[in-house]
């Protein structure tokens, strides 16, 4: 499974539809609604969360992911050491991050990608990947089916 920047992860793509997910990759493990009333779906085998927007007619703008073979640029990331992933962004020019700290868990956040890693014991232990947002404060949907 490969991260495809600003486009979403493997076949899916930002802007489908709950329809087209499970066309994909069939009925959720689980599903709930968050605090804003998106419905998010549950993968067990793929360990991923995907986040389905009340508000923009139930596309898909956000996948979070703790699955061991998830790779960015060709190279597995989940359980690596940051400062090996941190080199292998910035080898593919991405190095402008913000940092945040929750409970000793270290977020990096690239805005230019909408792209997060928690960081536990100096490791990649989760990656979230959501929808652009362009300048006229829309999302990019990527997907046109």
């Amino acid at each position: 499974m490969e991260i495809k920047l600003k486009n979403g992860i493997d076949r899916l793509e930002f802007g489908m539809t709950p329809k087209y997910v499970e066309a994909l990759y069939g009925k959720p493990n689980k599903t709930f609604t968050d605090d804003e009333n998106n419905t998010i779906y549950v993968y067990n085998k793929e360990r991923m969360k995907l986040t389905f927007y009340i508000e923009e007619d139930m596309k898909l703008g956000y996948i979070t992911t703790t699955h061991p073979e998830i790779k960015l640029f060709g190279t597995t990331i989940i359980n690596k050491a940051w400062d090996l992933v941190n080199g292998d962004l910035a080898l593919n020019k991405i190095t402008k991050f913000e940092k945040d700290s929750e409970e000793g868990i270290d977020i990096y956040f690239n805005e230019d990608n909408w792209l997060f890693f928690h960081v536990d014991y100096d490791e990649v232990v989760e990656v979230e990947i959501g929808a652009i947002i362009n300048d006229k404060d829309e999302f990019e949907w990527k997907f046109r089916g």
